[in-house]
């Protein structure tokens, strides 16, 4: 569990630290040393939640001691020591009672470290930017903790080297600082610092740290080599000359490193990096023409994120990952597949290679905040054998990125003006790959004022895009299925053929206030039909301009049966750049928790009728029936051994019998030790759409958009399993059967996509019109019934089953080095029956061959 963050203008405390002397400070969680009996002990915390301003349950008091390269920190949570929850997880993933600390070193009120440790011992850091509205909890220093049960409570030491954190050279300094405490079966959290939820920010109302006097920056330089084996088992095909052995074996090495190159800029560097031990992307069938939005899972880009982000809308909804940097794009999977003939096999590469990459963080003395990412991947070929001979062929050629993000803050962090550079250069040297953007440009400038104690806000930006390439790659770009320039109702947008370059604009201005009670957001904003950022940005959507408002109303104080509740309503409409209504609707949600620990929510929308430019893949815009749905969700007290919850929902078009989707996920957790936890998440779900897109043929001069009903039907598990031996030795498992059908029918071709009557928009195929040739798997039509096949289909029923699993053991043998034993197995099938059969498709599932990997990799980390 991580701290809320809300603080409020009260009145600022100082807390003094003193001096140690050097090693004499023994962190084993026991404050004996003569050091800790004359420090300045500090108590009188005051309960943040869930009764704001009140007298803790339980007190807690700190001391802070510091000598020329260390900071000390030393908590002492009273408590009654049978009702400590002591909870091993693996670090950052802290449970049960915690303590921390807060550092805004930086002095500028909107940047704060945080050193947390729970009661069984396990750390847990972040970096919290923008006045606490980014987390990084990625970030990972090297510091060191110990926690001891105690007669009186828990105590809890830490050592933090001055090389983990940044700050000027001055006599004497002058931090931020808080310290917190959550007792987990109270979920009660209180802060030395007073803190007020409706106010908005966090760093910027910290307390004052005074006494450290005479100390210098100590850059951290520390590098980290590692070595990787692994070794592959899979079904063998001995007419496949890549996998007729059924083993591959394979050793690699690389290195990461850590450069302080000022008092407040960092670099990382990693020259071959290897990402074996990540958990793999869950499964899914994506029948839309939306990208799906995966979240980053490396370690290198994962880490310092926040400052490298743009994004490109307000809020955390479904808008919330459009943004001008989107890491997955760099070692994605090659974007070339060649053309093989019957004869011939090729071994392909399931990602692109990073030869390198170095990253620049950090903060200036002078305000300026600075991200840098500069990454070169691989050219990446294909092998290819057969009767006619080997030969290779490129997949994707060398590329390079470049991500620049810079924010200068005025006024103590009220105000803070930002721009943003990316850059994407391919070195295309073969025709095949020339619809590919040989260069990508993206940019951007922001800014955000804060006024009345960071209550009001004004936020805003705009940004351009500029791709360049040769005339197939831009004809590619003008015809995605983002922007649809071939539409032939498109009559403000015009496709060009012989373009060897295509430039768009994007903007977005929101204006609210986020402190108080009532809280509201009036939001504005646009992507013209030109904007293309997909090369290392992500947006799935362009030509587009959209107006919304949010309020939304929080209880912060319990009352009857409730500890704390909110309440949101939201509207929206959009509009292309044609001026034509892409749709206009609206949501009420709310949550609460009760004062048994439950949490419940529930949500309702409503849509009216949309108008989608992609639904017939660059046919005319159509028209989508509006539709309504409700969720809600309800889940146990996460205190107990045994917890539970379910969720589900379901949707409805406003057209009887166009479309419907029902789904339902259920949440058992279990902790049979404090060391263990064991969830599982079985989930349901099965829509009907009588406009399916299929596909799209030719026929007498004119074109047929094919479409079907589908029932699609979707079963999945997720399965974790969390063995914490002690903080620094776990073991982690993660395993997903998935299952999704979808069966055809009552097939159909479009009319007039925008007719004012559903039934107006298509045709329905006849039983003399349509045939389905059995062997192939092919429906053939004879739309003039003249005898003679028209044209023809293929079979788009599916089958897909997929069971992805990986288990991992993780040891921090030291500080910052690491052992890792991975096994991952992967097994998928697919078959077009189309119905949903769960015994026999998981038999099926489990009676397909394995593909395992089995992966040692072993790191030591050298420097300080």
């Amino acid at each position: 569990m991580l701290f809320f963050y809300a603080t409020s203008a009260q009145e600022k405390r100082t807390y003094k630290a003193s001096t140690a002397d050097e090693m004499d400070i023994s962190v084993n969680g026991v404050f004996d040393e003569p050091e800790w009996q004359n420090a300045n002990w500090e108590n009188d915390f005051i309960q943040h939640e869930p009764n704001e301003g009140e007298e803790p349950t339980r007190q807690t008091e700190y001391a802070i001691l510091y000598d020329a390269n260390n900071l000390y920190v030393a908590i002492r949570s009273f408590d009654d020591p049978d009702s400590i929850s002591m909870r091993m997880t693996r670090r950052d993933e802290t449970d049960g009672d915690l303590a921390g600390v807060y550092i805004d070193s930086y002095f500028d009120k909107r940047t704060s470290f945080a050193f947390i440790v729970s009661a069984a011992g396990v750390r847990s850091d972040m970096v919290s930017t923008n006045d606490g509205d980014n987390e990084d909890d990625t970030w990972d220093p090297i510091w060191y903790a110990k926690t001891s049960i105690t007669k009186n409570g828990w105590n809890a030491e830490m050592r933090i080297p001055l090389t983990q954190l940044r700050f000027d050279e001055n006599d004497e300094q002058i931090w931020g600082l808080n310290v917190l405490r959550y007792i987990f079966r109270e979920d009660e959290l209180s802060s030395w610092q007073p803190m007020k939820r409706e106010t908005a920010g966090f760093t910027s109302q910290f307390g004052i740290l005074r006494g450290i006097e005479n100390i210098k920056p100590q850059n951290s330089l520390n590098v980290t080599p590692y070595m990787v084996a692994r070794t592959e088992r899979f079904e063998k095909e001995p007419e496949n000359p890549f996998l007729k052995s059924g083993k591959s074996n394979g050793f690699d090495a690389g290195l990461d490193a850590k450069i302080g190159l000022t008092n407040y800029l960092t670099m990382d560097l990693t020259i071959n990096p290897d990402f074996g031990q990540v958990e793999a992307d869950p499964s899914q069938v994506n029948l839309s023409t939306y990208e799906t939005f995966f979240r980053e899972k490396r370690p290198f880009f994962i880490e310092g994120n926040n400052i490298l982000s743009y994004k490109l809308a307000f809020g955390d909804g479904d808008q919330s990952a459009n943004n001008l940097f989107y890491s997955r794009r760099i070692g994605r999977r090659p974007n070339h597949s060649p053309d093989l003939a019957n004869d011939e096999y090729a071994d392909t590469p399931d990602f692109t290679r990073i030869l390198g990459a170095a990253k620049i963080t950090g903060k200036t003395k002078s305000g300026w905040s600075i991200g840098v990412i500069e990454s070169v991947t691989a050219e990446e070929e294909a092998e290819i054998k057969g009767i006619s001979g080997n030969k290779t062929e490129v997949v994707e050629p060398l590329t390079n990125y470049f991500v620049g993000r810079v924010q200068k803050d005025f006024d103590e962090g009220n105000t803070y003006i930002g721009g943003m550079l990316t850059a994407v250069n391919r070195n295309i040297n073969d025709e095949h790959l020339d619809f590919l953007h040989k260069s990508a440009y993206t940019g951007g400038v922001d800014f955000v004022h804060k006024w009345h104690n960071k209550d009001w806000f004004v936020d805003g930006g705009v940004y351009f895009s500029r791709v360049e390439g040769s005339e197939e790659a831009i004809l590619n770009t003008q015809t995605s299925y983002s922007r649809t320039y071939q539409r032939p109702d498109a009559d403000y947008v015009t496709l060009d053929s012989s373009r060897t370059s295509l430039s768009g604009t994007g903007g977005k201005f929101n204006i609210g206030k986020t402190g108080g009670k009532l809280k509201f957001v009036g939001i504005f904003s646009w992507k013209s039909p030109g904007l293309e950022i997909n090369d290392i940005g992500y947006t799935p959507e362009v030509d587009e301009i959209m107006q919304a408002f949010w309020v939304g109303y929080r209880w912060y104080e319990p009352f009857s049966i409730f500890r704390s509740m909110g309440l949101n309503f939201n509207q929206w409409t959009g509009y292309d750049f044609g001026g034509n209504l892409l749709g206009a609707g609206g949501n009420i949600n709310g949550h609460t928790q009760f004062n048994n620990f439950w949490r419940a929510f529930s949500s309702i929308n409503f849509n009216g009728e949309q108008l989608s430019h992609s639904a017939l893949r660059g046919g005319p815009a159509m028209k989508t029936p509006g539709n309504h749905s409700f969720y809600a969700g309800l889940f146990s007290n996460p205190q107990k051994k045994f917890t539970y919850g379910a969720d589900g929902g379901m949707n409805w078009s406003n057209e009887k019998g166009y479309y419907s989707r029902k789904s339902f996920e259920v949440e058992f957790g279990y902790r049979p030790v404090k060391a263990m936890q064991i969830e599982i998440s079985p989930e349901f779900g099965v829509s009907d759409n009588q406009l399916q897109y299929i596909t799209q043929q030719d026929h007498m001069n004119d074109k047929r958009y094919i479409m079907g009903t589908i029932q699609q039907k979707t079963f999945s598990t997720s399965i974790r399993i969390n063995y914490n031996v002690t903080p620094d030795l776990t073991v982690q498992f993660w395993g997903q059967p998935f299952i999704a059908t979808g069966d055809y029918d009552a097939f159909k071709y479009i009319t007039d996509s925008k007719a004012d009557d559903i039934n107006d928009r298509f045709a329905l195929y006849s039983g003399e019109q349509i045939t389905y040739d059995t062997e192939n798997s092919v429906y053939h039509i004879d739309e003039t019934l003249n005898g003679q096949t028209d044209y023809s289909f293929d079979n788009p029923d599916f089958n897909v089953k997929e069971f992805l699993s990986n288990l991992v053991v993780r040891w921090e043998y030291r500080p910052g080095s690491m052992i890792y034993l991975v096994w991952s197995q992967n097994r998928g099938c697919y078959d077009n029956r189309g119905n949903f059969d769960f015994g026999n498709d998981l038999s099926d599932l489990f009676d397909e061959k394995p593909h395992n990997v089995f992966l040692v990799k072993f790191s030591y980390r050298i420097g300080r």
